[in-house]
Formats: structure tokens, C-alpha cells, sequence
């Protein structure tokens, strides 16, 4: 018979535990949470991030709106499936979601200091980090990866590691966002089969987007952190938009062939 205090731990438990898992909001509270949608904070093409408040505690969101006319919600239950079942400090932090008939919202922790794009687009914006902290941040990403990789109980393949992908919370500890392409696979799978190229140009592994330079693995995900890396210690653009409005990438179609003969 479990004495009184076993009982408690294990209810305690599960308290912590339901409160780690991410919570299911309806649509009217998403409206709510966000003020109706009063605070935006950016757009793209996958849809509209806004700032919002809990009710129930002083704690700020950020609030994902979905493009209803983008995609066929493959990306959005990734996230979920992905984010919303792991925890570590290097990862964002799902706290909820919604999916109401075609709306689809993701809520995630509120991280002040944008992300990791905004200091390397420029020498100007890094210096303002200091190479220790540009050594903080980027040891901080490796470690999410390795978690990623090593420490769950199915491997995660980003796919999308880059600059953008990256958040910093207020003391500027990394943690890497956008799960929207990430795959699942076992700690024992070699290789995974992909149907089409995942991640974004200029951060993107050469064996994902031509089957000549090798298999698509985990190891995809560690190019994408070297390019990130070479874009933070350079304080440059890893893409470059030429005259012609070409894009080019820090490594050159040599490299990429250089690599593949390795």
C-alpha cells in the first residue's frame, strides 16, 4: 500500500506533467488571448505570428496563425507532434494550440529578443552580442540538436536549422524553433527516405536536394549549424542576391561538389 507522502509524489507528478503538455484552446480563446489579434508581431508566407497574454497568469505568448490557403496542415501537425511532446531549454516551448476546422494556431512561449537573424545580418547587430555570447549561442543550438538527435525517444530531424529558426529569450539563450518540416525516425535509422527537399536555400544539406552527395540523415541537420556558424562568425547574409536577382550562398557550387567527392 503506497503511504501518504508516495501518493502525493505521484499526484504532484502528473499535476507537472499535465501542465507541460500543450494545452487545446478553442478559437474564441485564441481571440481572447490575443486581444483580437491586436498585437502583431510579424507575417510571412506561412501565416501571422501576434503577441497575446494569458489569461490566468501575466505570462506572454506568441501567437501562429496559420495561412488557411497554404499547405494541407502536414506542418502543423509536425509541430505538435514534434514540439509539443519534448522539453529541453534549447527548444521553444509549445503551450498550446488550436485546430478549428481550418484555422490553426500554434502558441508558443514569448521570447523578447527576436531571433538569432536579426544579429547576423550585420557586423553592427553581432557586435552588440560580443563573441562570448556569439560562443553561448551557438553551444546552446548545438545542444538543442543533440537532444533532438539523442535525447528523445524518437530522433527529430529539423531540417530547417537556420538563423530565423533561431529564438532568444531574454538572456539571449538560443532555442530552436519551426518544427514544421521535421521528421521522426529511429536512433538506429541510418538514412530516411524524403519525398521532396526540406530546409531553405543556403542552409540546406547538398544531400537533401541531389541524392548524389549521399544519404539524408540526422547529419543534414549538423550542415545547416555549420552554415549557421560561419554566417554568425562572418556577420553576413548567408544568402546574396546578385545583380541579376540570383542566389548565391556562402558555399559556392564547387564547394557543394567538393563535398559530394568526399
Amino acid at each position: 500500500m503506497l503511504r501518504k507522502e508516495d501518493q502525493q509524489k505521484i499526484e504532484q507528478f502528473l499535476e507537472d506533467y499535465r501542465a507541460l503538455k500543450p494545452t487545446r484552446y478553442s478559437y474564441a480563446d485564441i481571440k481572447r488571448v490575443t486581444g483580437n489579434f491586436s498585437d502583431k508581431l510579424g507575417q510571412g508566407g506561412y501565416g501571422t505570428v501576434y503577441r497575446g497574454k494569458l489569461s490566468n497568469e501575466e505570462v506572454s505568448v506568441a501567437v501562429k496563425v496559420h495561412n488557411n490557403s497554404k499547405g494541407d496542415g502536414e506542418d502543423f501537425i509536425n509541430e505538435v507532434g514534434t514540439i509539443g511532446q519534448i522539453h529541453h531549454v534549447n527548444v521553444v516551448r509549445l503551450v498550446g494550440y488550436c485546430a478549428d476546422g481550418l484555422r490553426r494556431v500554434l502558441v508558443y512561449e514569448f521570447l523578447p529578443n527576436h531571433s538569432l537573424e536579426k544579429f547576423t545580418s550585420s557586423k553592427n547587430d553581432a557586435n552588440l552580442l560580443g563573441l562570448q555570447k556569439l560562443h553561448d549561442i551557438a553551444l546552446g543550438i548545438a545542444k538543442g540538436i543533440e537532444y533532438l538527435h539523442q535525447g528523445c525517444e524518437q530522433r527529430i530531424l529539423h531540417f530547417d536549422i537556420k538563423p530565423h529558426n533561431i529564438l532568444l529569450d531574454h538572456n539571449f539563450n538560443p532555442k530552436i524553433s519551426d518544427f514544421g518540416q521535421a521528421k521522426l525516425c529511429s536512433k538506429e535509422q541510418s538514412a530516411v527516405t524524403m519525398t521532396a527537399a526540406r530546409s531553405t536555400m543556403g542552409y540546406i544539406a547538398p544531400e537533401v536536394f541531389s541524392r548524389n552527395f549521399g544519404k539524408v540523415s540526422y547529419q543534414s541537420d549538423v550542415c545547416s549549424f555549420g552554415m549557421v556558424l560561419l554566417e554568425m562568425v562572418g556577420a553576413m547574409k548567408n544568402i546574396i542576391v546578385g545583380d541579376q536577382d540570383k542566389k548565391r550562398s556562402l558555399l559556392s557550387r564547387m564547394d557543394l561538389q567538393q563535398i559530394g567527392k568526399r
